[in-house]
């Protein structure tokens, strides 16, 4: 069976709550079209982040990587289309702030999405889901992640889906703060709905 890395992210920032790790864990170690689905949280430290998202792509050589982020304020679940080369943005939970570094320093400016992003969109809006491409992943973690399982893959001339969906605020996040949520049922069928999209 092909297997499937579904990465989230710890809490970060002042959301005490991160709707991707309720996700990550309760579909880790399940089967969903034809993937084993093998769940990381990945904590919020440029220092670590991308070495830990590399040792799981090299500790279980997955088919296909998904990672998943909290995009709290956007009110639809969202593909990114690009990750760059570029480390930007707040602090991160260590207080380091990071001032447009280059992520890889030789690497180039950006990489595309090897998901199916387009079909990721329309099933998730034909299950009653909003979705749209979003042409920027910022240049916090979630966009260092994405770049850096795109840039392994890519220096290990491995044709692999790879890329990154932001997903809205959970109503329990929402409750912390005020702003636009889903329910968590409906944030975890969106990225079930994604997973049924992959080749």
């Amino acid at each position: 069976m092909k297997k499937l890395l579904l990465t989230g992210f710890e809490p970060f920032l002042d959301n005490p709550i991160n709707p991707t790790m309720a996700i990550v864990k309760a579909l880790d170690q399940t089967e969903l079209n034809g993937y084993q689905i093998i769940g990381g949280i990945l904590p919020v430290d440029f220092s670590k982040t991308g070495e830990e998202m590399l040792k799981l792509i090299e500790a279980h050589d997955p088919d296909a990587v998904i990672s998943l982020g909290l995009a709290a304020g956007r009110t639809q679940l969202t593909p990114e289309r690009i990750a760059i080369n570029c480390n930007d943005g707040p602090v991160d939970n260590t207080g380091h702030k990071p001032d447009g570094e280059k992520i890889i320093a030789d690497g180039p400016d950006g990489y595309f999405s090897t998901l199916p992003i387009k079909d990721i969109v329309s099933a998730c809006r034909e299950n009653g889901l909003p979705a749209k491409i979003s042409n920027t992943a910022g240049a916090y973690l979630c966009n260092h992640v994405m770049y850096q399982a795109l840039h392994f893959f890519a220096q290990n001339n491995l044709d692999r889906p790879s890329g990154f969906i932001h997903l809205p605020a959970s109503h329990e996040l929402a409750l912390e703060k005020s702003q636009a949520s889903w329910a968590s049922s409906d944030l975890k069928e969106g990225v079930i709905t994604a997973i049924t999209c992959l080749p």
